[in-house]
């Protein structure tokens, strides 16, 4: 059947000129021909000139998402297998494989698609009607090119329960592809060992994205006092833990996080060194300056505070307030690890919070290192939404 063809208007169509992915309802002159919900569509320019195909969705903002810049494009099983082994080409050669991200949506070239391997079990989120219609072939295409290398993908799960589906006029969905399996999947990450909970774990289970940075942290941590605020299920407490420093505390606000990190805590057996407390961040860094505690580390890795444009004013105050009450608890010539997740929060305005709260903190603030996600998530470069994650090092000063 022939494919309908989407136009865009005239001097509209800027981010997809510039290389983005994505085509806004309010961007499209009109829709030749038959598609429904899901169906791939030509795209062409006001004059004809043809930028390539997509899928389309009249429920959502997000009208067409780009699948490929060639015209006449067939997305067939040829297409999907090619996408795939791109993908997991690029992880062996940029990541340790064991638990990485395999699939990163738009920047592996198929939009709104995500897929996490943790050990011997994937796991799949979908968040776009066109690309839900291709999963399961492409987890097939996966779990081929896996067994290749000798790695036998023991189970599926999938994780489609995030509320932007709905904005796209899906369902909700969670469970299980294929048979059924143990969905406490124990990883190994940096010599640290956790039990990932792909079931009832945030989002796919487990932050892959942080794997470097945790890393990172590790030789600023002997010897040293650590607190690790938002801890989730403990990554970057036991990586100090292990690491070698005096004492560590971890803060989430989820009992079931810090269930989970105590769990792992034992599991390598830190637990003497390494505690978790149910607290509100927001309320307990306040109550230790009282106390006039003192850390030889602090890490900030708070969820995004904020996930539209519209909420970036209060999210700066909330970024604000937890590195300022941070850097009050750290001892002279200690240091800072500080992240944000959320899209909207441009690296050049996160710097400038955090040298807000340096200055109103009365701190003096030495750069470290600069860091993104790890590669495999990668940045593609006019892709925005793709580079999110922005985590500074710093050395905290007196002024002095």
């Amino acid at each position: 059947m022939e494919q309908a063809i989407v136009t865009v208007k005239k001097g509209e169509g800027r981010l997809l000129k510039s290389g983005g992915a994505w085509i806004f309802d309010n961007e499209i002159a009109s829709v030749t021909g038959k598609a429904a919900d899901g169906d791939i569509v030509c795209v062409r320019d006001f004059d004809g000139y043809a930028f390539g195909s997509g899928f389309i969705n009249s429920h959502s903002k997000i009208r067409v998402r780009m699948l490929s810049r060639k015209e006449g494009q067939a997305v067939d099983d040829a297409f999907l297998r090619e996408r795939v082994q791109s993908a997991w080409e690029y992880r062996k050669k940029i990541v340790d494989t064991d638990s990485c991200r395999v699939i990163f949506g738009e920047a592996d070239f198929l939009p709104g698609l995500v897929v996490d391997k943790f050990a011997d079990v994937l796991v799949v989120q979908s968040l776009a009607l066109g690309i839900d219609r291709l999963k399961e072939t492409i987890i097939r295409f996966l779990k081929e090119e896996m067994e290749k290398d000798g790695i036998r993908i023991r189970g599926v799960y999938e994780r489609s329960d995030a509320k932007v589906r709905l904005q796209e006029g899906m369902e909700l969905r969670k469970g299980f592809i294929g048979q059924e399996f143990d969905t406490r999947v124990e990883i190994v990450e940096n010599g640290v060992r956790y039990i990932v909970d792909v079931k009832d774990g945030q989002k796919t289970g487990f932050f892959l994205d942080q794997k470097y940075n945790r890393k990172a942290i590790q030789r600023l941590c002997a010897g040293a006092r650590v607190l690790d605020c938002f801890t989730h299920t403990g990554s970057f407490a036991l990586n100090a833990g292990i690491a070698g420093a005096k004492n560590v505390l971890g803060v989430d606000a989820s009992a079931l996080g810090v269930e989970q990190a105590r769990e792992n805590a034992s599991l390598n057996h830190l637990e003497d060194r390494v505690k978790f407390v149910c607290e509100d961040v927001f309320e307990l860094l306040p109550s230790l300056e009282e106390k006039k505690e003192r850390f030889g580390v602090i890490i900030l890795d708070p969820p995004a505070f904020t996930k539209s444009r519209s909420s970036v004013k209060n999210a700066v105050k909330g970024y604000r307030e937890i590195n300022l009450r941070a850097m009050k608890l750290i001892r002279d010539g200690g240091y800072l690890a500080t992240c944000s997740c959320s899209h909207f929060m441009t690296p050049e305005l996160f710097a400038q919070t955090i040298a807000q709260a340096a200055r109103q903190a009365h701190k003096r603030l030495r750069q470290v290192e600069y860091r993104t996600q790890a590669p495999d998530h990668p940045i593609l470069w006019s892709a925005d939404e793709s580079y999110y994650l922005k985590f500074f090092i710093f050395q905290v000063c007196e002024e002095k």
